[in-house]
């Protein structure tokens, strides 16, 4: 398989995911990263054995990189991917896409006319244990779906400074739901609120979503949680497929009850590993920008909502 040179923009905590697990890929060269903090730059340049630049136009100049991971703060992502298309860099942008619509769309049409991929990092896509219970709602194991529950909670994590807990965790059950559901969100009702007082932004939110098939999807998630649980029940009219993101364990209860055996796997490794075979194949993503601009429109509804009180059609926003 044709290797892909890549570099990675931001090395912080997700950043250095991606350096490490780019460093272990066969079909990947890790060429160069960047992070503005001089320290952990020099830390993880001498660990991957790496160039490392403090401004990452540096990284973007070198011709030889073909691609990169962009790990940098919710707030940059536009410029800093705007410049990489630019440059003529294919992207993966971890998730949200971008911290407003109007920068999202701006991303995805300049990739579109500059002939390069913009994928959406949206990992829990690639964990093994969504993979299966996608299968076995397309097989019709549990029959037709009708709504699905979830639990995303844990502690506070003080990496995060620039968004609360709706961007940073629910965005990702909205991306399962609706990968699962294989149908857009319609309608967002929320509530959310702030009880840290170290945390700026809200701390636990809880919505439902109508989606346009019909299927109703419900969502807790905060920092309030002294454990972490990542926890998904999609209720089908023949059973139940329950799903433990941690522990990548998946069980059918009902008509078809059984413990799906899943092979475990490390979801940044399968979708950086997509990432590049979509480069090499000429292939669109896995996850497109157009569906990070989905996500990133369902939690921005589900602020809205939580502020005015109501019930939030997609189409008001």
């Amino acid at each position: 398989m044709k290797s892909v040179n890549v570099g990675v923009i931001g090395v912080g905590a997700m950043g250095q995911n991606h350096v490490r697990v780019y460093s272990k890929l066969k079909n990947a060269n890790l060429l160069a990263i960047s992070d503005l903090m001089k320290g952990t730059l020099a830390e993880v340049s001498k660990q991957y054995h790496t160039v490392g630049y403090v401004d990452y136009e540096n990284v973007f100049e070198m011709p030889e990189i073909e691609a990169v991971s962009i790990c940098v703060p919710t707030t940059y992502h536009y410029e800093v991917v705007m410049s990489a298309i630019e440059h003529g860099k294919n992207v993966l942008v971890e998730k949200p896409i971008a911290f407003t619509l109007d920068e999202a769309k701006e991303m995805v049409d300049a990739a579109e006319d500059a002939g390069v991929k913009l994928a959406t990092g949206h990992v829990e896509r690639f964990n093994p244990a969504v993979l299966e219970a996608k299968r076995l709602i397309d097989e019709g194991v549990i029959g037709e779906i009708v709504s699905a529950s979830a639990k995303r909670v844990g502690p506070f994590p003080p990496r995060i400074k620039d968004v609360g807990v709706t961007i940073d965790l629910a965005i990702h059950e909205v991306d399962i739901m609706f990968y699962l559901f294989d149908s857009p969100v319609s309608r967002v009702y929320a509530n959310m609120g702030s009880r840290l007082e170290k945390c700026e932004f809200e701390d636990h939110a809880e919505l439902m979503m109508k989606f346009e098939n019909g299927t109703v999807g419900v969502l807790e998630t905060n920092w309030l949680t002294p454990y972490k649980k990542r926890q998904l029940d999609i209720i089908g009219v023949e059973g139940i497929i329950s799903i433990d993101y941690i522990d990548q364990a998946v069980q059918v209860y009902g008509k078809n009850a059984q413990k799906v055996k899943v092979t475990h796997k490390e979801p940044l490794k399968e979708e950086l590993n997509a990432f590049l075979s979509c480069i090499v194949n000429d292939e669109e993503p896995k996850i497109t920008g157009e569906d990070g601009i989905h996500a990133l429109k369902v939690v921005l509804a589900a602020m809205k909502s939580a502020k005015s009180k109501n019930p939030i059609n997609m189409n008001e926003v």
